[in-house]
């Protein structure tokens, strides 16, 4: 499987971070650098960013749903934990979802902690359906670069918090012929909805569950449905990583 990482830090443990549907790996930017110029609080240890399959470098793969993910990602991961070391997860909405499916333990890896946040807990019927014909659909081809990052930011949710040029939005358009495209793969969207609850209840380590205050995809009620210590990290929009880079380390740190 070819999977694409950015990676950085140094010493035993890795924090493996895994971003949500429609981004890349670069929206951890933000929380990378942080923890660089962090004092006691920044993470001890490496980390990695992977595209997730079928996003930003990333290779497509035939399915995705979760398991797929799940494996795919166990996959890549695997040759990159020392022995002795911690492997914390952060996952970001799908990827928090992700995450959840590591901590069963089903893939290979077992980690010491999984965080998630932003993960869309209700689905409604049509919401389904409407991924299910985006994932039908072929790839929409833009004429400029410009145009097709203006797409990018948009569906990645990206759009209020950041521009075309910042960091936390590379890899997210690719060329194709005399076009552009969103590099993710269309197919992408057929992920259906997670067994949140079945996940959680076969998770092999702790799990901590947050959301931004002000995420329209999810409530901190329907979180606590999942997580009754579930946390309010603070007044930031669904991709809380980027906006409050500080607040999501210090939730992270409190469990170290």
């Amino acid at each position: 499987m070819d999977i694409y990482m950015e990676q950085g830090g140094e010493g035993p443990d890795l924090l493996l971070m895994l971003h949500g549907m429609g981004a890349t790996g670069a929206v951890w930017s933000p929380l990378c650098a942080d923890m660089r110029a962090g004092a006691g609080t920044r993470w001890q240890g490496r980390w990695l960013a992977p595209d997730l399959p079928g996003h930003g470098r990333s290779a497509a793969q035939d399915s995705y749903a979760i398991g797929q993910h799940a494996a795919s990602v166990a996959r890549a991961v695997l040759p990159h934990i020392q022995p002795g070391g911690r492997l914390v997860v952060l996952g970001h909405s799908l990827g928090g979802v992700i995450g959840l499916a590591l901590a069963t333990g089903w893939f290979g890896v077992v980690p010491h902690r999984v965080f998630a946040a932003g993960i869309k807990i209700a689905w409604s019927d049509e919401e389904l359906r409407r991924m299910e014909t985006l994932a039908l659909q072929p790839a929409k081809l833009f004429p400029t670069e410009a145009e097709a990052q203006e797409r990018y930011l948009k569906v990645s949710g990206l759009a209020a918090v950041a521009g075309a040029a910042a960091s936390v939005a590379a890899r997210g358009v690719a060329r194709d012929g005399d076009g552009w495209r969103l590099a993710m793969d269309p197919r992408a969207n057929a992920v259906g909805k997670p067994p949140l609850s079945e996940l959680m209840t076969l998770a092999r380590c702790p799990v901590h569950l947050g959301r931004g205050g002000n995420d329209a995809m999810v409530t901190l009620e329907q979180t606590r449905s999942l997580d009754l210590e579930a946390v309010d990290l603070g007044p930031h929009g669904h991709n809380v990583m980027v906006e409050a880079p500080a607040q999501v380390r210090d939730w992270m740190a409190s469990f170290a």
